[in-house]
């Protein structure tokens, strides 16, 4: 639930810190105090539409923050999508702001990270209920009646089931269309598969191959050039020139004159030894040399031979990858797609002979899940009528509408009707509303009118509220186009709900407000030339003289009826309490 809720430069209102509890919490003053502003800024902190026009005028920004308490029934789906988008904290909170910036810049954040704003309305969805006067109430969305119908007819572990014979179908099909598809090119598919595959199988390919061969290349293409250097450097160590001896000759000269220097001094012992090694390597050298040069290859053919398939090598990865190794690769994807269309035939007759089964359990399934929707939707209708009784809608007749969405290529079914099927199952659900005798049965969402569309939300709401998870509910004037009378009974309707949710409402009915556990009141300040929005806690006289101005204006009759609606709200809560105790 909402327990901490913080508001800068939004509208009218420059600073807010407002701290809740639980149950019905109640915004009244008078029209443009900015109750609903509140409300609007509540709704673009969990993701709703916000604009700059939202931004108080001669501020750079506007921020909305807020602190959750985390109810039970809605922790298990909110940590899986903190854990998700490595969010979650070690805690039973949960903090939500959402801040507009004038150049245009709206920013999210989660705990204190940015996020995006389709996570935010994620989050947001299983924190509040916002139903108001505006497009935004979610009974307009008729996707959402089959997801309310469920919660009514708890039917989860249904369509659970349902829902795991509906993903291995689909996987089926996606097989069966993908090998037919292959199926469909097979021949020419085979054909080029199989010449691409033999093509790389003659190569014979050997991973190093070609470093190897552009070693011999080299060696074959520059065998002139090596060889005048391999002479050169045997005639420099191991061939006198008239005018230069060989370095063998000279470092052996070396060596006698060290041996004698050793004999007068033996602490030269070490340079002897030095020469010594100096002249054994100088001779491994010539010695390599002489067989390097006795394997030096004149071969033009054995050049032309390396040329050529090297040339190859490079053909076969330009056509299927940049290296052998990418080549030898795609060789093995190819024998594995020619294998595959080899055995489509067999492939298809599996998935076929599966399909069927699946689509049968499917039709099943679906038909179970169904049932028990339309069985349950014309509970849901009656319980809905007997709530709009009581909220001033007698003649009312509510309706939730379960049909079969029939499919020229769908699920057979056993009655022979094909349906389409999705993953929510074969239904199409739509509440519809005749709201005044002699009328019949339409939408809901082009029906009723603002005051009736709160009122039937509040009434769906009572009769859901066993299944209902979302710990925060926000009615926007649901009290429009109703009386005295009927206020007292949506409060008291409100104040049921609220031992179970929180519940907000604004509302400017002081037979409503009589039941509230929390009594704000809203009122505009005029300040330093600048208007603002303060919010105060309403108790005891002052809260009487709040309602006795919503009655009418501030004088004894309005201040005794004022009471009178305080004490009939008591006696009723303590009555609703304790069925069988009296008060006076």
């Amino acid at each position: 639930m909402l327990i901490e809720l913080r508001i800068e430069n939004f509208a009218i209102i420059q600073e807010l810190s407002l701290h809740f509890r639980e149950g019905l919490i109640t915004f009244t003053g008078e029209t443009g105090a900015g109750k609903s502003i509140i409300i609007d800024a509540i709704e673009a902190l969990v993701g709703g539409r916000a604009d700059l026009t939202l931004i108080r005028t001669g501020s750079e920004r506007a921020l909305v923050e807020a602190v959750f308490k985390i109810a039970d029934p809605i922790r298990q789906p909110l940590f899986a999508i903190l854990e998700r988008e490595e969010l979650l904290e070690d805690s039973d909170e949960i903090q939500l702001s959402r801040e507009l910036r004038k150049e245009g810049r709206s920013i999210a954040r989660v705990n204190g990270r940015s996020v995006n704003l389709a996570l935010l309305k994620e989050i947001g969805a299983l924190l509040i209920d916002i139903h108001g006067q505006s497009e935004h109430l979610s009974l307009f969305n008729v996707r959402q009646h089959l997801s309310l119908l469920d919660r009514y007819a708890t039917t989860e572990s249904d369509l659970a089931s349902y829902q795991v014979i509906y993903q291995s179908m689909r996987k089926v099909r996606k097989q069966l269309a993908d090998l037919r598809a292959t199926e469909s090119e097979s021949m020419r598919r085979v054909e080029f598969l199989t010449f691409q595959i033999d093509e790389i199988t003659n190569a014979r390919l050997r991973i190093g191959e070609e470093e190897e061969l552009i070693q011999e290349r080299d060696r074959l293409a520059n065998a002139e050039h090596i060889s005048a250097a391999v002479q050169q450097g045997l005639m420099l160590l191991d061939e006198n020139q008239p005018d230069t001896p060989a370095m063998l000759d000279m470092i052996g000269e070396l060596q006698s004159a060290l041996i004698t220097l050793q004999r007068f001094d033996s602490s030269s012992i070490d340079l002897v030894q030095h020469v010594d090694a100096a002249a054994e390597l100088l001779s491994e050298i010539a010695h390599e040399l002489r067989g390097y040069q006795d394997q030096i290859e004149f071969n033009p053919k054995r050049l032309e031979v390396v040329e050529h398939r090297l040339a190859l090598l490079s053909d076969l990865k330009r056509k299927y990858g940049k290296t052998l190794a990418d080549v030898l690769a795609f060789q093995e994807k190819a024998a594995e797609d020619l294998d595959k269309i080899t055995h489509a035939s067999e492939h298809i007759g599996e998935l076929e002979q599966q399909l069927v089964q699946l689509e049968t359990h499917l039709a099943q399934s679906g038909t179970v899940l169904h049932q028990k929707r339309a069985a349950a939707a014309v509970l849901l209708s009656q319980a809905v009528e007997k709530e709009l009784k009581d909220l001033s809608m007698p003649a009312a007749r509510f309706s939730t509408a379960v049909d079969y969405h029939l499919q020229a290529e769908g699920i057979l079914l056993d009655d022979g009707q094909v349906v389409a099927a999705d993953d929510s199952g074969f239904d199409l659900v739509e509440f519809l509303i005749a709201p005044n005798p002699g009328e019949g049965f339409s939408p809901l969402a082009k029906s009723a009118s603002g005051g009736e569309m709160a009122r039937i939300m509040l009434a769906l709401k009572n009769v859901l509220t066993s299944q209902d998870q979302v710990p925060t509910l926000i009615f926007d004037e649901i009290d429009q186009g109703i009386g005295g009378r009927l206020g007292m009974v949506v409060g008291e309707k409100l104040w049921q709900l609220g031992r179970i949710h929180q519940v907000f409402c604004v509302t400017h009915l002081a037979q409503l407000a009589a039941y509230s556990d929390v009594h704000y009141r809203v009122q505009k300040q005029l300040q330093d030339g600048r208007t603002l929005t303060t919010v105060e806690v309403m108790q005891g006289d002052e809260q009487l003289n709040e309602m006795a101005q919503m009655l009418g204006s501030l004088n004894n009759a309005n201040r005794q009826a004022a009471a009178a609606a305080l004490q009939e709200a008591y006696n009723r809560r303590i009555a609703l309490q304790n069925p069988y105790q009296v008060v006076e």
